[in-house]
């Protein structure tokens, strides 16, 4: 169509109004939708009326009731799970290793020396007997050799304490190395009477004691049900606070060597070394060395399942050279991971005994989740906001990952420093007590906050797809002792060049890690509801209630069209008449225009034809009517306007003078009315 035709032919409709109300529009709306229902409320009695037209809607009702159901539940994007198991060859996993001690005692003994001694006099002042009623250590004099001897500026920084809790009231809190001179922090309070109590009343608890800096009275007391378990934890902190200012290159070399851990290494039927593993420095564990990371070369694929195709290590963890206070447990630390992956042996490795042959089977279980907005995870981690601190070992992206740098930074931003065991953000140093006094009180604070927690979870997000390994662990005791002289001499000469026996049953571990089977199973998540999903249940719960389709749907959205159509038209008539009134309100005398008087004219002459059409709705139209729709190309014909299906007449030529003078006879019933048409 002819664009300028068709605004011509708008605005002509604008100026002569819709031709019809909303009455009757709503009216040929129910006598011609396809919809069960609006027919019958026009066309029945007003009883019947009444009860389809409640009837229409109530289930106009349901159908939308059950319409906001089913958009809600597609809108809540669930997933279903499914399991698929398959045969093939895989890749065989990275398995890294480390020693459970981080550093040999006799490389980092020099800088630990005065935390040792320190430990041990504390130890010996908590062990020592109770005097009498009190079961606290009597303070120590200065004068004391002890105290002349021990490093008491390292104490302060973090003491150990004792709490006497007979009174819950009143708690007793002694420094352990509390001299006669009461100084910051220490609280002399005389015990309580003891005599009429049971042993069970006279224990205490070891706790240690952080401060927001030396002296400060903003103190929280770290409790423990076992003083093993204080002691451990208060030498960690201490010793985090020595390493943390030693650089990279000392502790790695104050580490365990590959060519001194790695004894032997076989897989499948083709030997290995230690040349073979990549060294990586775990804060945790120290040198950690992992085989198969895939790194600078392709990942090995198993030839077959079970333990002759799988990893054979002898493993040397040399537990003489244990430092006694930080590593209480003996053995090596092993976990098995993904190519590329950053090992978390803290949290996902499993430890091997010494003096043990410990076999490790696995199965693969792959874990496929689908992304937004069905889940809440990431593909590689460029999504998260959180900067992923472990990059720099070249790694992909891991939940783990992102919690621990996130804990780092939030570390960063409260204490203004970074912890030990994380790697550092650019321009940012460890926490030490000499340059950070506070720091041990602002990392337990922040590590017991819910919120800080909260924060990190809600910043990470898992990953999309992942790969775990389900292990199977058994162990036997590994050499036998038929065979235990002839192996660890074998042993000891290769490692030593030595005759001398230097290996012995605490200090070797025995390996083989294998596949169990190569059945896999894989985990995928698939869409719950689906679009076609939605349109098919919507059209059903439409086409049961209503008996409609798709095409009743457009014919209600042609009538809210129309609607909206007649109310622009009436909107701008109304707005055209308010601006006359106001014209005609200002100038009272003025004869009306030559506009108003033609639509004065229209209006008053279409009214007295819709009330003939509405007596007499069998009488054929006017000239005058047939003019109109020919001259008005938005005039539609009502049902009483006409015979159904009848055709406009063809264009007539020049109007006659007279329209009325051509008017068809009507019937004699017309009486008065044709006398009032004349005028």
């Amino acid at each position: 169509m002819n664009l300028k035709k068709y605004f011509v032919r708008a605005l002509h409709r604008l100026q002569k109004g819709p031709g019809y109300t909303y009455k009757e529009l709503l009216v040929w709306y129910c006598d011609n939708t396809n919809t069960h229902g609006p027919k019958r409320i026009i066309r029945e009695g007003p009883k019947k009326k009444f009860m389809w037209f409640f009837l229409t809607l109530l289930f106009a009702s349901l159908v939308f009731w059950q319409w906001g159901i089913l958009i809600n539940t597609y809108l809540s994007y669930s997933v279903t799970s499914s399991l698929s198991i398959g045969f093939k060859t895989m890749k065989f996993p990275a398995v890294t290793v480390c020693n459970a001690n981080p550093f040999k005692y006799s490389e980092v003994k020099p800088l630990l020396k005065e935390l040792d001694k320190l430990i041990d006099a504390a130890l010996d002042r908590i062990l020592q007997p109770t005097q009498g009623d009190s079961i606290l250590p009597p303070p120590l004099n200065s004068s004391d050799d002890i105290s002349e001897t021990l490093d008491l500026n390292l104490w302060n920084q973090i003491p150990l304490v004792l709490i006497d809790e007979h009174d819950k009231d009143h708690p007793v809190i002694v420094d352990i190395f509390e001299t006669n001179q009461t100084g910051p922090g220490n609280q002399t309070v005389a015990p309580p009477d003891t005599s009429n109590t049971t042993s069970e009343g006279k224990k205490y608890k070891l706790a240690v004691k952080l401060c927001s800096y030396e002296g400060s009275n903003d103190c929280i007391y770290w409790n423990f049900t076992s003083a093993a378990q204080a002691v451990t934890e208060w030498y960690i902190l201490q010793s985090t606070s020595i390493l943390s200012k030693v650089p990279l290159e000392e502790r790695i070399r104050m580490g365990y060597q590959a060519e001194d851990m790695i004894l032997a290494c076989l897989y499948g039927a083709e030997p290995c070394n230690y040349k073979n593993f990549t060294q990586i420095y775990h804060p945790d564990h120290g040198n950690c060395y992992i085989f198969n990371w895939g790194m600078d070369e392709e990942a090995l694929n198993s030839s077959n399942p079970g333990a002759e195709f799988g990893l054979k290590l002898i493993l040397d963890i040399s537990q003489q050279d244990y430092i006694p206070y930080l590593s209480s447990a003996a053995g090596a630390r092993l976990m098995l991971h993904q190519q590329k992956s950053f090992p978390f042996l803290k949290d996902q490795g499993i430890y091997a005994m010494a003096g043990t042959e410990t076999s490790i089977g696995f199965l693969v279980d792959e874990l496929e989740r689908m992304g937004y907005p069905y889940s809440d995870c990431t593909m590689n981690g460029s999504d998260v906001p959180v900067k992923n601190l472990y990059s720099e070992y070249n790694t992909s992206y891991s939940i783990q990952a992102c919690l621990r740098s996130c804990f780092q930074y939030r570390m960063v931003e409260i204490c203004g420093c970074g912890h030990y065991m994380f790697p550092l953000p650019e321009g940012v140093n460890y926490c030490n007590n000499e340059d950070n006094p506070g720091w041990a009180y602002c990392y337990s604070s922040l590590r017991s906050s819910v919120g800080h927690r909260q924060f990190c979870i809600d910043s990470c997000k898992e990953t999309c797809n992942d790969t775990q390994y389900k292990m199977t662990i058994s162990m036997a005791d590994w050499p036998s002792e038929a065979s235990e002289d002839w192996i660890f001499h074998i042993l000891s000469y290769e490692r030593d060049m030595s005759t001398n026996v230097t290996l012995d049953r605490n200090g070797v571990i025995k390996l083989n890690i294998y596949f169990q089977e190569y059945n896999y199973r894989t985990f995928s998540e698939s869409a719950a509801t689906t679009i076609v999903w939605l349109l098919s249940n919507l059209g059903g719960q439409f086409g049961f209630w209503m008996g409609g389709s798709v095409l009743c749907l457009i014919e209600f959205g042609e009538i809210i069209i129309d609607s909206l159509w007649i109310t622009v038209i009436n909107v701008i008539s109304w707005c055209k008449g308010l601006k006359q009134r106001r014209a005609r309100a200002r100038y009272p005398d003025a004869p009306p225009t030559v506009s108003e008087l033609v639509e004065a004219h229209a209006n008053r002459k279409v009214l007295k034809q819709r009330r003939a059409r509405a007596r007499y709705p069998d009488a054929p139209p006017t000239v005058s009517e047939l003019v109109e729709a020919h001259a008005n190309p938005g005039y539609q014909h009502e049902d009483g306007d006409g015979p159904r299906g009848a055709a406009l007449p063809p264009e007539p030529g020049p109007p006659p003078p007279n329209y009325d003078s051509l008017r068809g006879q009507r019937p004699a019933a017309l009486g008065p009315d044709s006398d009032a048409e004349s005028e």
